[in-house]
């Protein structure tokens, strides 16, 4: 069905390229931002595919930059970036060059065309929070500088909001999940190494085999009911661990530079020890962390670990009954569901998600491992 244009906003602008793709960058009435742009929000579709990027509105931020708008006038120099369809038009202007122009950019008219909500010829990659002030200013013929850069594809679009926003307070979930969704560029090195763990933890939620099939909680699954209770965080630290830890299970199918190596090992092996996890504590696994502490980041922190110190042993590429076999040597120190923790001389719902009882607890399973492994 085609979609209903309603005018067009058209304005001057200035054109350049970069890479295989147009870059404009012109200035807007504020109250127009939100006219021609969406905003896509992150959130997961019937077949748990990703879609939009963009984190919730933060409403007492939104409305500090409506009380300085409205101030009348105001200086708003921070240019808002958009990503834009192939619907907007660009038109050359003609006429003379100065004598020693740079030809970095040509100048023309730009026509952006006005759909409905959702239908938009744009999507707002950075400013959300200020295209919202502005659509709700007094202020509203203020001029806004705006960057637009040509792309259809949502790919390239959360790879340039994870770019934009790496060095703001975004919340780390939110890149966590974004990261397995983007392709084809090189990603700084700090979010490099975030990536592979992110994809690990995707696959253990989206792989019907898993254990940890659709048990992850994500940013994304906020505010819905459902049967996700794992905290994603925790296991994507786990990985992280395992992988930068020389003596972790992970660590021996690591590559060398910003590329892994046997990405199917390690997932084989993650597959592999946490299904026997599951088997040797039935009772405990699927539960809320609140009936179960094996569920709680602690309990998957502390697990971790644990899977290193068997794999030492036993080697990474052990099969469901091996892991199942060591498991075996601490399973009688555990109180997961019920019970007291001798050793840490605590009840089984007593332990938090602090970095005190995570250690404590790592601690306790590693050396029941050791003096398991004296019978």
């Amino acid at each position: 069905m085609p979609r209903t244009q309603h005018k067009a906003v058209v304005v001057r602008a200035l054109r350049t390229q970069q890479g295989d793709g147009q870059v404009y960058s012109f200035f807007i009435k504020g109250a127009d931002v939100v006219r021609v742009a969406d905003i896509s929000r992150v959130e997961r579709g019937e077949g748990d595919e990703l879609k939009g990027f963009q984190r919730p509105e933060i409403k007492s931020h939104v409305r500090g930059i409506v009380e300085y708008l409205n101030q009348g006038n105001v200086l708003f120099p921070n240019a808002i970036i958009l990503a834009m369809s192939r619907d907007a038009k660009f038109t050359r202007a003609r006429g003379p060059k100065p004598a020693g122009l740079q030809a970095v950019a040509e100048i023309g008219t730009l026509t952006i065309p006005l759909f409905d909500e959702g239908e938009r010829c744009a999507w707002i990659v950075d400013g959300q929070q200020r295209s919202l002030a502005l659509s709700q200013t007094n202020n509203h013929a203020l001029p806004v500088p705006v960057i637009g850069f040509v792309s259809d594809s949502l790919e390239e679009q959360r790879e340039q909001f994870i770019l934009v926003n790496k060095a703001k307070p975004l919340p780390g979930r939110l890149i966590n999940e974004l990261l397995p969704e983007t392709r084809g560029i090189l990603l700084p090195r700090e979010l490099s190494a975030r990536k592979l763990p992110s994809e690990l933890v995707q696959n253990l939620h989206r792989d019907p085999v898993s254990p940890f099939f659709h048990l992850i909680r994500r940013k994304s699954d906020e505010g819905k009911k459902g049967p996700a209770i794992v905290n994603d965080t925790a296991l994507i630290l786990v990985i992280r661990s395992s992988l930068n830890n020389p003596l972790g299970a992970l660590a021996p199918y690591r590559g060398d530079g910003r590329e892994y190596g046997d990405v199917q090992a390690m997932y084989q092996c993650l597959l592999n020890y946490w299904t026997a996890v599951k088997e040797t504590f039935g009772d405990a696994w699927g539960k809320d962390p609140r009936r179960s502490r094996l569920m709680h980041s602690a309990g998957i922190y502390a697990m971790g670990v644990l899977m290193d110190r068997i794999c030492a042993r036993v080697g990474s590429g052990a099969d469901v009954a091996t892991f199942r076999r060591e498991l075996e040597r601490v399973a009688p120190h555990c109180h997961w569901t019920k019970g007291h923790w001798e050793a840490l001389g605590v009840d089984w719902n007593e332990i938090e998600s602090t970095p005190r009882d995570i250690k404590r607890l790592r601690d306790v399973l590693v050396r029941a491992y050791a003096s398991g492994l004296g019978r």
